[in-house]
């Protein structure tokens, strides 16, 4: 069935790819959603939802009522290489500054918000070509024939097929992380309540987490970076893992009556925000197909909303002037993201060796002020360069309240 012309298409409904969809609709302007995907759909991902990830889901509309797995986080538990463990709570009373989800019930509560707004979306069919001409963008989709359109906006994943059909696809990139992650049921206390991040010693600068869920659950998995020297261990992932589940500090906090509830699932991070075309002609590429995971934590839904907003206020400002809207979007997320991903890429130096993450551990937990901070600094309350970037400082920016405190939900 052909759609008619529409001022911007979107392809992929993922976080970015809806929340581009729903800020284009609501700038006035006719917009068309497509997924290759049914929704609800399984995505492979951590789960774990930062507070700037949370301002805008908030910002977009999303009630946490209509995820079921919504779990809010209030303390964060990180063990050093020599297993010094240091507990970092986030603010009480004041809203949700971390959460965590199920990607399959939080995307397709995300494409319910871009229906309401207005937007027109498809589940169900591929984009198989694309051509940018002089005045549109034109997509052969799959059940829906060309697709006409003045802009695209591409939050199809790190291997975008938008980049891949523009010509402008990197071959053979792999990503910079690798991740694992499994979904376990019966899990102890602590793990059905805390998010806990372990600093392995053969890992660094990786990590292993387990990130709470409700009823028992938690999200439970490791990811290697891909230039530590530790190819090898993305290669060997699958075996690696229940001898990590296997160990003792691990296993404690895990419980005793923990199980699998479902496979095993392992997925490449890309997170090169600075190295990567954000754009062609009249295609702007957000979230994983723009590589704007955080490189220092690997989250990336925050960054997916983010660059997804991004482009579509572009697209209203610059109108029917493509070349404007290109330079604005660029301008815009560079401006967002390029200082915080090079402070991340500094860090990760230190973490790559025992006594850099043992000393950033114990620097954190040093005292009530720094452990409340380094909380709300890792998950992106405030920006990850804030000290190096002046331009970005504002009154109360170290003190604010987290997403949600209205309480609209009766979660928070």
């Amino acid at each position: 069935m052909a759609v008619a012309p529409v001022d911007v298409v979107v392809i992929g409904a993922g976080p970015g790819g809806a929340a581009a969809a729903v800020s284009v609709a609501r700038a006035g302007r006719s917009v068309l959603l497509v997924d290759k995907a049914t929704f609800p759909r399984d995505k492979i991902c951590g789960d774990g939802l930062t507070t700037g990830a949370l301002r805008h889901l908030e910002a977009l509309g999303l009630d946490p009522a209509r995820v079921p797995s919504w779990q809010p986080v209030e303390d964060v538990v990180v063990t050093s290489p020599s297993g010094r463990s240091a507990t970092f709570p986030l603010p009480r009373g004041a809203g949700t500054y971390a959460a965590v989800a199920r990607r399959a019930e939080l995307d397709a509560a995300l494409v319910d918000v871009a229906r309401a707004a207005g937007v027109d979306v498809r589940e169900g069919h591929t984009v198989t070509g694309a051509d940018e001409r002089a005045d549109r963008v034109v997509l052969d989709v799959e059940g829906l024939g060309p697709v006409h359109a003045r802009y695209a906006i591409a939050a199809d994943g790190m291997w975008s097929p938008m980049r891949k059909h523009l010509g402008v696809a990197t071959p053979g990139y792999l990503g910079e992380w690798h991740a694992f992650r499994q979904y376990f049921t019966d899990v102890g206390p602590r793990a059905a309540a805390d998010l806990f991040v372990w600093f392995e010693p053969d890992l660094l600068p990786g990590y292993v987490w387990s990130f709470p869920l409700p009823h028992g659950r938690a999200n439970v998995g490791f990811g290697i970076q891909r230039d530590s020297g530790k190819v090898e261990r993305v290669q060997d992932m699958k075996r690696l893992w229940p001898e990590i589940l296997a160990r003792p500090h691990i296993r404690a906090v895990l419980g005793p009556d923990a199980r699998p509830e479902s496979p095993h699932r392992a997925w490449p991070i890309p997170a090169r925000i600075d190295d990567v075309v954000l754009h062609t002609a009249r295609t702007m590429f957000v979230g994983d197909a723009a590589a704007a995971t955080d490189a220092l934590t690997g989250e990336g839904i925050g960054q997916a909303l983010l660059t997804g907003v991004l482009a579509a206020e572009a697209i209203a400002a610059a109108g029917l002037v493509a070349p404007q809207a290109m330079a604005t979007y660029e301008r815009s997320v560079l401006q967002s993201l390029e200082a915080d991903h090079k402070m991340s890429l500094l860090l990760i130096r230190a973490l790559r060796h025992r006594k850099g993450a043992r000393a950033a551990v114990r620097v954190a937990g040093a005292s009530a002020w720094t452990r409340r901070n380094f909380a709300r600094w890792l998950f992106e309350d405030y920006p990850r360069a804030l000290v190096a970037t002046p331009r970005r400082w504002r009154r109360g920016m170290l003190s604010g309240p987290g997403a949600y405190r209205a309480d609209v939900s009766g979660m928070t």
